[in-house]
């Protein structure tokens, strides 16, 4: 019951802190009537390091609260950080190397881990995994606490694969696979249509792309879809496509690695029958030494 309700706690803090750092300029903007042209270049300046302060003091919190539990979730956190030094040194390779259009090594193994080890797990290692590798490859900006939300996201939402998977019957290795394909192609897309948003609102160019304060939500999301479509669609479309063939081609190794150390982290502990005076069935009682008289 505390898992449950800590799970669904931070669901709904990312969700909620997440959606309205995203959506906030949109009514900030069109309750104060003012036009944004020339904003684009200060789209997020001010309020990004209170949204990056607030996304990591959420992360450290779920931190201790997973420290804090049993000692399998302190194995749980060391394995995490892990895994996040990993992608961070992929995200480093991508930024040395770029790949075609948003083709990244990075996604296919947040995704994993989500699948695995559950939604809290999952959105950590997203957003912890855009935070060090910023750090590493220098590329802090006002957009770095929008890519964390939107990376955490995508692992916290991982967990959803599997009952797709139980739908399917899927005790083959190869369905499973097909589904977290399947779940990387569609974020593939989302990921960066999420991330437009951040910047969208302040960006000015023809007014069938872009927003203007008093335009309703159907025009809204109408000259949206003609921005993502004309500026997005091919680069998202190649992360898509990248995430696919991660997917495929390191995904049955890389779930039966995970799998492994969680076999090794997750036990139960029994009580043995010799220091409850039970007998085990078949088994004589053991001698007892008794007193004896004179």
């Amino acid at each position: 019951m505390r898992d449950r309700i800590l799970s669904i706690a931070i669901y709904g803090l990312s969700t909620g802190i997440g959606m309205i750092a995203f959506l906030y300029p949109f009514l900030t903007l069109s309750a104060s009537g003012e036009t944004h042209g020339g904003m684009m270049g200060q789209a997020h300046t001010g309020d990004a390091p209170l949204m990056l302060s607030v996304l990591v003091g959420l992360c450290f919190v779920v931190l201790l609260l997973e420290v804090q539990g049993q000692a399998v979730n302190a194995k749980f956190v060391a394995l995490l950080g892990i895994l996040v030094s990993i992608n961070s040194a992929l995200r480093f390779m991508e930024v040395a190397v770029p790949g075609p259009g948003g083709i990244s090594p990075i996604f296919f193994l947040i995704a994993l881990t989500g699948y695995v080890y559950g939604g809290r797990l999952g959105f950590l290692m997203g957003a912890l995994t855009l935070l060090v590798s910023a750090l590493i490859t220098g590329t802090i900006g006002p957009w770095l606490p929008y890519q964390m939300f939107t990376a955490g996201w995508m692992g916290m939402s991982a967990p959803f694969c599997r009952s797709l998977v139980r739908l399917l019957h899927g005790e083959g290795r190869w369905i499973e696979l097909a589904v977290l394909a399947v779940f990387g192609a569609l974020w593939g897309l989302v990921y960066g249509a999420i991330m437009n948003v951040w910047f969208w609102p302040f960006a000015v160019g023809p007014s069938e792309q872009y927003w203007e304060p008093g335009i309703g939500l159907v025009e809204t999301l109408r000259r949206y879809a003609a921005f993502y479509m004309t500026t997005s669609f091919i680069w998202d479309a190649m992360r898509a496509a990248g995430n696919v063939l991660l997917t495929l081609a390191f995904g049955s190794a890389t779930l039966h690695t995970l799998r492994r150390f969680q076999r090794r982290f997750v036990f139960t502990r029994v009580s043995s029958p010799l220091y409850k005076d039970e007998r085990l069935p078949g088994v004589p009682d053991a001698p007892r030494a008794e007193a004896r008289a004179g």
